[in-house]
């Protein structure tokens, strides 16, 4: 297994969900495939306003021939392995490329950059996931001393690693470091607002009240995808994970017809009936997740 590079545009031909699948041509099926049960990282050329540069990295479940397009394969990716970074990694930093090894002999870089699938060394690996989940606070931390656990219950300490542990990625991708990361890069994309009342509220502590909510589960192999999270309010966020308010495509406001009194539920939406987007047309929730809500969890 080896890990490897995925190029990616938001405006890209080829069918495309980096938290799902990443559609590439034949030339690229047997390099591709030395990836398969092995990670790789997302990468967007920062050309114009919405290139991230490195952004994300996710896990090859299998690879399958394009059933819909000849000569084209789908790199299938494992559910619940897609995790964004928290801060997109530029190509190059105050060293030179990031990805060291696009680099030749002398130095420069070579035809690999162009490579749309490519490998990658796992020290190159691990220096953009660094560079992507930095070790720091999480967003709005609350203030005061930290919390002790209760008596008998167990700490976890942070997980010791070497630069070039190829495990190195499990503690990256645990739960705990996944919710941090969902967290704030969906708060960031709504601007710690509530998309569906329109409420910012910071408490004392400097911390965001809203919170970060999946549209499709993880229970429900729903990804860390920022298209698949929606800022929500507390009451807001019940709500929405029982089914009692929902959203359509084109994110308009449901609110299921079970729920005892509709007009108390509208009077806390937005007077607009429709939620607040973010202002990155490519954070907005995509419409599998939303139909997947609909019709899985929306009471009609």
């Amino acid at each position: 297994m080896t890990r490897g590079v995925f190029l990616h545009r938001e405006d890209s031909r080829y069918d495309d969900r980096p938290a799902e699948r990443y559609q590439f041509p034949r030339q690229y099926l047997s390099r591709a495939s030395q990836f398969v049960g092995d990670w790789i990282v997302y990468y967007e050329p920062r050309r114009g306003p919405t290139g991230k540069g490195y952004y994300a990295i996710a896990r090859v479940e299998r690879i399958i021939p394009d059933p819909t397009t000849s000569d084209m394969f789908i790199a299938l990716i494992e559910p619940g392995s897609y995790l964004p970074f928290e801060r997109p990694v530029p190509f190059r930093d105050a060293d030179g490329p990031v990805e060291r090894g696009i680099l030749n002999e002398a130095g420069r870089i070579s035809g690999r950059a162009q490579a749309a699938v490519r490998p990658i060394s796992i020290e190159d690996f691990n220096r953009i996931l660094d560079l992507g989940i930095p070790d720091e606070a999480p967003l709005l931390p609350r203030e005061g001393a930290p919390i002790e656990p209760l008596p008998g219950l167990l700490r976890e300490e942070p997980a010791p690693f070497l630069d070039a542990a190829r495990d190195r990625v499990s503690y990256y991708s645990s739960r705990l470091v996944r919710d941090r990361v969902f967290r704030r890069v969906v708060l960031e994309a709504y601007d710690c607002r509530c998309a569906v009342t329109g409420l910012k509220f910071i408490n004392g502590g400097g911390r965001a009240e809203v919170e970060a909510a999946h549209i499709k589960p993880v229970e429900q192999d729903g990804p860390d995808d920022i298209r698949n999270g929606i800022a929500l309010s507390g009451t807001a966020h019940w709500m929405f994970d029982r089914g009692l308010i929902s959203l359509a495509d084109d994110l308009r406001l449901l609110v299921s017809r079970q729920v005892n009194d509709a007009d108390s539920v509208w009077k806390l939406l937005n007077v607009s009936r429709t939620a607040d987007a973010p202002s990155n047309p490519a954070h907005r929730p995509h419409p599998t997740y939303l139909a997947w809500h609909r019709e899985n969890c929306f009471k009609h």
